[in-house]
């Protein structure tokens, strides 16, 4: 088994990434901020700085051979300054995968977004080939750490992950699960753009699948294989309830004057907007997903009863 280095490893996604790969019998070396007894005994849990602040990578690094590169500014959000951005994201990486390239890391995993090469919607489904088109500081600062990884030297794989979910999650889905919960018809039967997703689980696989393989020197988007529309979502997170769609017909374009109205058209664009992308390049390479998306929503609502 393998000796694996992951930042990141208190988040949404590396707590999740830090089991999975220790149950499967790795040596895992877990680096966060606030180091705490959430892992099982196997796994060494040391502290990393703030990355706002240089990193000694080489000493966080020794013993290791992969390094699974989570640690980051996760989202974009109001008040964060591009600089932030910039330290967190790309500069950080860049000396990480700089430090990874000296002591000769065989693999480096790095976590990218699919903002890496779009904004919160795209008017077409979105593949690797596409040029990369990031719309902020946050999609801006990873194409940046990308472009780090593949200059530093070191064997390398990036993924791109659309809009994660699971138990725990936070932001705009959180938002929406709220909404979903309330008992009353909600105005969103006709909005029939559609979203990527990614179910954390078929994330953890994704890595799993990766970690695994030879291929090496490869960008993948990673994405739940059936996108949904914005009311298949509701109609998924209300049937783990039990309960019916409840969804009246109302044009979206109302919806949309409404928000903008309200100060929210980037909220509305973030959920109402289409983006579409497509993981057929990880398929293609083997990548299996656990679960599909009706079924992973519908169970998120259940967890959370």
């Amino acid at each position: 088994m393998t000796r694996i280095l992951v930042t990141g490893a208190s988040g949404f996604v590396g707590r999740a990434v830090v089991e999975g790969l220790a149950n499967s019998g790795h040596t895992v070396r877990a680096a966060m901020r606030q180091p705490a007894d959430v892992f099982p005994r196997s796994v060494e849990v040391v502290a990393v700085s703030d990355l706002t602040r240089p990193v000694e990578w080489r000493a966080l690094l020794k013993g290791a051979e992969t390094v699974v590169h989570l640690a980051g500014i996760a989202h974009a959000g109001p008040g964060i300054a591009e600089d932030a951005y910039d330290r967190v994201n790309r500069l950080a990486t860049a000396e990480l995968a700089a430090a990874a390239k000296t002591v000769g890391i065989r693999h480096l995993l790095f976590m990218s977004s699919i903002r890496a090469q779009s904004g919160p919607s795209a008017p077409g489904v979105l593949s690797e080939a596409d040029p990369p088109q990031p719309t902020d500081g946050y999609g801006r600062s990873k194409l940046a750490a990308e472009d780090a990884v593949r200059a530093s030297g070191v064997p390398f794989t990036i993924l791109r992950p659309v809009l994660i979910y699971g138990p725990g999650v936070k932001g705009n889905l959180q938002r929406l699960m709220s909404l979903a919960k309330q008992r009353w018809p909600l105005p969103l039967g006709l909005c029939s753009n559609r979203r990527s997703l990614l179910a954390r689980q078929n994330l953890v696989g994704a890595i799993h699948h990766v970690l695994n393989s030879e291929a090496r020197s490869e960008a993948y988007i990673v994405a739940d294989p059936a996108p949904l529309t914005l009311a298949e979502i509701v109609a998924a997170l209300r049937a783990g309830e039990g309960r019916s769609p409840g969804l009246l017909p109302v044009p979206p374009v109302l919806i949309g004057a409404a928000l903008k109205a309200a100060g929210r058209a980037e909220e509305w664009q973030r959920v109402g907007g289409s983006l579409v992308a497509d993981p057929g390049k990880l398929l293609g390479a083997g990548w299996k997903p656990l679960i599909g998306p009706r079924a992973a929503l519908a169970a998120l609502t259940r967890a959370a009863l």
